[in-house]
């Protein structure tokens, strides 16, 4: 089923968000200090692509530690790719979205778009996955909870 929602939404504007993703990348590229938005860019353009089947998630929660773009410096760095790009690259996905709520079938195409113009907001700190992975990473983190509430 993955498949052929990907093919779908791929020929019917996966394609241009896809390359609005790398289109950022390459100017975020071209600036040199802007490389680390650029791989960014560059990994949420192949997910904007075919993005039926793969969730994003922190790395923070996949790898149960911090690392430089899910500390302070990936919030530094999500404010700053906000203002030149992020805000850009959101009102194309929620257009998108808008475009695809108009017809019934669009309605799954939509709700991709709307989880697309979230990640344009703030990527630094985010990977792609599996939805498999992901929701095996968000039940371990619920289970830790419940622990902790049940040893409160």
């Amino acid at each position: 089923m993955s498949l052929i929602g990907n093919l779908i939404w791929f020929v019917f504007g996966g394609v241009l968000m896809g390359l609005g993703w790398w289109l950022a990348g390459l100017l975020a590229l071209i600036t040199i200090v802007g490389i680390p938005w650029a791989k960014a860019c560059f990994v949420i353009g192949q997910f904007a692509f075919f993005p039926f089947g793969k969730e994003a998630i922190s790395r923070k929660d996949l790898y149960l530690k911090e690392d430089i773009g899910t500390g302070p410096f990936g919030l530094i760095g999500n404010v700053i790719w906000f203002l030149f790009a992020g805000i850009w690259l959101a009102f194309g996905h929620i257009c998108s979205a808008i475009a695809c709520f108009v017809t019934i079938i669009g309605i799954p195409f939509a709700i991709q778009h709307l989880k697309l113009a979230g990640i344009a907001l703030a990527p630094i700190g985010m990977t792609i996955v599996p939805k498999e992975l992901a929701a095996a990473v968000r039940g371990q983190g619920a289970a830790a909870e419940l622990n902790n509430r049940r040893s409160r």
